[in-house]
């Protein structure tokens, strides 16, 4: 499973790299709303829910579907532009000047992202003049419960109320306590965006996307950059741009916005304590596979303590040689299992490091 962008055609001049304001409250709202996600953020978390304002906690808990999966791409409206080249404001006043420039049925799209699933890779439905759509998207907010049946209600009913509710909130939030936040993360990722244009511009596209993470890569053959996810996805550059936006507060979420006829956007964390070369989504698969069968548990519960060879492992378990090898060429396959000679012999012992890590991968292999 992977998302793909196409970028044929793509001149080396529209593919920028520059922070985002908006995009880093959104992540900053988002580490509020889910701070298992973000271990790291544990101590500011805490410090800034304590001292919210009850009536600002209450208007963030009013609205959190916008922000409490990842974010809405309502954070990101520069990638909605038309010409899909425009880059985030430099202020979050830029920004929501922006975020005011696309259209009612953009911001409804965005708004009922994680509310009503619409499609995501087709054009727009309409859903603010089609009764028939209204009518789905009601039925569909009301299995994710009041909050957002009242939401969806007011969004179709009057979008530019909700639209200046919304301004208002981020505009709150600034003051109460992004302003800080901004002020400290803004240089370190303008650091970033200066270094990774320096490198698109030396070394080209792909080391540049390898800079951003081992999880992006570009075939330049194809014309196509693949992102290795647990979600499958499409979307094309075009006649627009590419947009890399970095994050101080993302980890370990690297999202890429893919929504129909918007600028593709990647938005990556910076200062991440993702390891040199992570497993893909294909090789975590591989190794949760390889340890569910009952057999291979046992056999590593031995390699785990010692190495033995495939003889050995076969006594012990009542199983004979050959069946045993097909098991070990499972673990080995999936990086778990190390093979050494010594002498005539093939010593097999479990990489105890690897499947320490295996829990973390595996939560950052789903969050990413």
């Amino acid at each position: 499973m992977s998302l793909r962008i196409d970028v044929a055609g793509l001149r080396p001049e529209r593919v920028s790299v520059a922070p985002s304001p908006l995009a880093e409250l959104g992540m900053a709202l988002h580490a509020l709303a889910e701070p298992g996600h973000h271990p790291g953020l544990q101590g500011w978390v805490t410090a800034v829910t304590a001292g919210l304002d009850p009536h600002l906690a209450d208007r963030m808990c009013e609205a959190d579907f916008l922000w409490r999966t990842t974010f809405s791409d309502l954070f990101l409206p520069c990638a909605g532009i038309p010409g899909r080249t425009a880059l985030p404001g430099a202020t979050l006043a830029d920004e929501l000047d922006l975020l005011d420039k696309l259209t009612d049925e953009q911001f409804v799209d965005c708004a009922l992202e994680f509310i009503c699933a619409p499609g995501y890779d087709l054009p727009s439905a309409g859903v603010v003049s089609d009764p028939e759509l209204r009518r789905r998207a009601f039925d569909l907010a009301a299995t994710r419960g009041p909050r957002q049946v009242r939401f969806t209600r007011r969004l179709l009913d009057d979008p530019p109320r909700v639209r200046a509710w919304l301004r208002q909130f981020l505009r709150d939030c600034d003051e109460a306590f992004f302003a800080d936040v901004w002020a400290r993360v803004r240089p370190p990722l303008a650091a970033d965006a200066r270094l990774k244009t320096d490198l698109l511009r030396r070394k080209g596209l792909a080391e540049t996307l390898t800079s951003v993470s081992s999880a992006v890569t570009l075939d330049e053959e194809a014309a196509r950059i693949t992102v290795d996810k647990l979600v499958v996805g499409r979307s094309a550059t075009g006649d627009g741009g590419l947009l890399l936006v970095p994050t101080s507060l993302g980890w370990p979420h690297l999202m890429v916005l893919h929504r129909y006829g918007w600028q593709p956007v990647l938005h990556y964390p910076v200062g991440s304590p993702e390891p040199a070369a992570p497993p893909s989504v294909e090789q975590l698969a591989l190794r949760m596979t390889a340890l569910s069968h009952p057999v291979r548990m046992r056999i590593c519960r031995m390699l785990a303590r010692s190495a033995y060879t495939t003889t050995e492992l076969a006594q012990v378990h009542g199983v004979s040689a050959p069946e045993i090898s097909r098991h070990l060429t499972l673990l080995k396959k999936a990086g778990l299992v190390t093979t050494r000679r010594r002498g005539r012999y093939l010593l097999h012992q479990l990489d105890v490091a690897v499947v320490a890590r295996l829990g973390s991968d595996f939560l950052e292999g789903i969050l990413r």
